[in-house]
């Protein structure tokens, strides 16, 4: 095994590129698939629901990806690369077979890998980055992704206008990000997770029951993050079916949905990272959520294209602040030796809410107006909000955290 500083300075190198493929990646999840899916396919609800919550299903099985890694004692950084191949041979796959099936099969697959391998990406961030050194370099990486993510929005969509029979040199493209991602893993020098001689791929569902205030923390963010997931989707779905009456171009799909939230998103990121730093945990979180309510209603309740300016203004800053807190609040609370445990809890439970917050999002939008599912939603976060206030006291108690790894913002 490489020393310390060589390990660091070889994962570093490899994960501005990584970085670049994974802010690619992003927009497949967040804006061009489920685009595809509406505009071009013309989904049913269930198959616009799968497609969104693809990511999330990847995280609902990364505990039993942790478990299955440390079972056959691979390292870290190749078993998420071999992962990764998987999934950038099922965007191939998608662009070769016409028709809706083969795209949502393939899609999800795709999609659920690079989610799935958070857990691995988070082991490999502690062994090779300094502690000191943890949040500078990853900070870095993260620049780039939301950077490149901004950029691949507008190119994408520009190139879509018009033209959407052609997405499938999109998928393409897809494939290839994913695949270089995979690449770029295998370079990386890792180590096998020590076994702790459990067997159980659910045995970090313990520390739930076993800490009070993981638990309470645990289902406030439920309730904050199933109601912002909930409209997640629906942004492109408001924005690209023709029943809601914007009548607005892939590239104006892809402008309000990815451009403009990531150019926020990017001018924002080092204030709350110093902020996660400096404030109150709990309190943080209470600020991030008020953001992203007030983003839901002025998204979906104004009826304007200023309001939706705006609403994807706030949603990108809030985002910001998400991508942090997501990210790192496990190392403010987790006992030493226990952080991959814990995140391998978050992570699962986010992967719940991801899968089942876009099956209630579609099945209640033919059914209820947008904007009443936007109070709802914009309801959840405020009860999720007053049910952190009691919290805001074990705020200061936790100390200054590293950043591990960050594929999905709450």
């Amino acid at each position: 095994m490489p020393d310390g500083s060589h390990r660091t300075r070889t994962t570093y190198f490899f994960e501005l590129w990584r970085a670049a493929s994974a802010g690619i990646l992003e927009t497949a999840g967040t804006t061009f698939l489920l685009t595809i899916a509406v505009k071009y396919f013309a989904a049913g609800a269930l198959s616009k629901a799968i497609v969104a919550g693809s990511g999330s299903l990847g995280l609902l099985v990364s505990p039993m990806v942790v478990s299955l890694v440390t079972s056959i004692g691979w390292p870290t950084s190749q078993a998420a690369a071999r992962i990764l191949a998987v999934g950038a041979l099922s965007f191939f796959l998608a662009a070769a077979i016409p028709g809706l099936p083969a795209f949502v099969v393939c899609s999800v697959l795709a999609m659920a890998t690079s989610a799935a391998v958070i857990p691995l990406l988070t082991h490999m961030y502690q062994d090779n980055y300094p502690e000191k050194e943890r949040g500078r370099l990853f900070s870095r990486t993260v620049m780039i992704r939301i950077a490149m993510a901004a950029v691949f929005s507008k190119v994408a969509g520009d190139a879509l206008d018009g033209r959407i029979e052609e997405y499938r040199w999109l998928l393409l493209v897809f494939g290839t990000a994913l695949g270089f991602a995979g690449f770029c893993l295998s370079r990386c020098p890792t180590q096998p997770i020590p076994h702790d001689g459990g067997a159980h791929p659910f045995r970090a569902m313990r520390f739930v029951r076993d800490d009070a205030l993981f638990r309470r923390t645990l289902i406030c963010w439920m309730l904050m993050g199933f109601a912002n997931l909930m409209m997640l989707p629906l942004r492109v779905e408001y924005l690209a079916n023709p029943k809601y009456n914007q009548a607005v171009t892939v590239g104006t799909v892809a402008l309000l949905t990815g451009v403009i939230p990531n150019v926020a998103r990017l001018i924002l990121s080092p204030l709350w990272g110093y902020l996660f730093d400096h404030m109150n945990f709990f309190a943080l979180r209470v600020t991030l959520n008020i953001g992203f309510a007030i983003g839901i209603l002025a998204f979906f309740t104004t009826n304007s294209r200023p309001g939706m300016i705006a609403g994807a203004i706030v949603y990108g800053i809030s985002n910001a602040g998400g991508d942090v807190a997501w990210s790192l609040w496990v190392t403010k609370f987790a006992p030493p030796g226990r952080v991959a445990d814990y995140m391998s809890v978050h992570t699962f439970l986010t992967g719940v809410r991801g899968v089942l917050a876009p099956v209630f999002a579609f099945h209640f939008a033919s059914q209820l107006s947008l904007g009443i599912l936007a109070a709802i939603s914009s309801g959840l976060i405020v009860l999720a909000t007053a049910l952190l206030i009691p919290e805001l006291k074990f705020g200061k108690k936790a100390p200054p955290a590293s950043a591990l790894v960050e594929e999905i913002s709450e």
